[in-house]
């Protein structure tokens, strides 16, 4: 049997029994060569509506299709053979109602092959998550600061600063892992306010400017390569790729125009015909 054969992607039971154990580790992809690199250091690689703002350019993630995760998804599924594979359920596939939620889900997983779904719960969301979980779904929560409410926010702002946002943040956080999420993302909260979370629910927390203290850390991989002009906070840039790739293409450019590129090393030569 080769060792490619013997790899076994993660299930939704290891990572549920990674509470209070060695943290998760988990980062964003979003095709198959960035996903490959990833795959053997991660626990989870989250498909991520982000995608709509660092892959295709738009001002937030409403605009984020069914067909653009699908698409994407695919793609990390085919990229990755260890990690377990979350998809973003995007802005308005899923709110309506149970049923709505539930073929939406439905759909990304059949067409991409993924473990689970992710939706950002707010507490009205429990009836979808535990609709889809009884059905076979595993559901990721998402609580906190929640992207795909940018235009009742006002922008993207930091969660838990007030009491009412306090108790919202938990209440959220509750209710998703009472409904049977197997695992929820917690954004932009204070520290404290992270910990009380992670304490208060059974299943693991995944941090995104929260916490060291909860069950897993994620981030958007392009910030932390350096591929972005504007990041949050919470992001430390482990590599700057954005200049790495300024520097070859003006590199590029200026041997093109040299007419130094292509050279000998670079261009195809008449094969010599064999002598009798």
């Amino acid at each position: 049997m080769s060792a490619q054969s013997q790899i076994r992607r993660k299930t939704v039971t290891d990572i549920a029994k990674a509470k209070g154990g060695a943290p998760l580790v988990c980062l964003t992809a979003y095709d198959a060569q960035v996903a490959q690199l990833l795959d053997p250091y991660c626990d989870i690689l989250l498909v991520g509506d982000s995608l709509g703002m660092v892959v295709h350019g738009l001002p937030s993630t409403v605009g984020v299709t069914m067909d653009m995760m699908i698409l994407h998804g695919q793609a990390v599924m085919r990229g990755s053979s260890q990690a377990f594979v979350v998809v973003d359920m995007p802005f308005g596939s899923y709110e309506t109602n149970s049923d709505q939620a539930f073929l939406n889900a439905a759909r990304l997983m059949q067409e991409t092959g993924c473990q689970a779904v992710k939706i950002e719960s707010g507490t009205y969301a429990a009836k979808q998550i535990a609709h889809m979980v009884e059905r076979g779904i595993p559901v990721m929560g998402h609580v906190g600061l929640r992207p795909q409410a940018i235009n009742v926010d006002g922008g993207f702002r930091a969660k838990g600063r007030t009491e009412s946002e306090w108790a919202r943040a938990i209440a959220e956080a509750v209710a998703a892992d009472q409904a049977g999420a197997f695992a929820i993302v917690v954004e932009g909260v204070a520290p404290d306010l992270a910990d009380e979370i992670t304490a208060s629910v059974s299943c693991p927390t995944i941090g995104i400017g929260a916490s060291a203290g909860c069950d897993g850390q994620i981030l958007v991989t392009n910030d932390l390569l350096g591929m972005t002009d504007w990041v949050p906070k919470f992001v430390k840039k482990n590599a700057d790729l954005k200049s790495v790739i300024s520097t070859a293409a003006k590199t590029y450019s200026e041997e093109v125009k040299s007419r130094s590129f292509p050279g000998a090393d670079q261009t195809y030569r008449l094969r010599k015909a064999a002598k009798s």
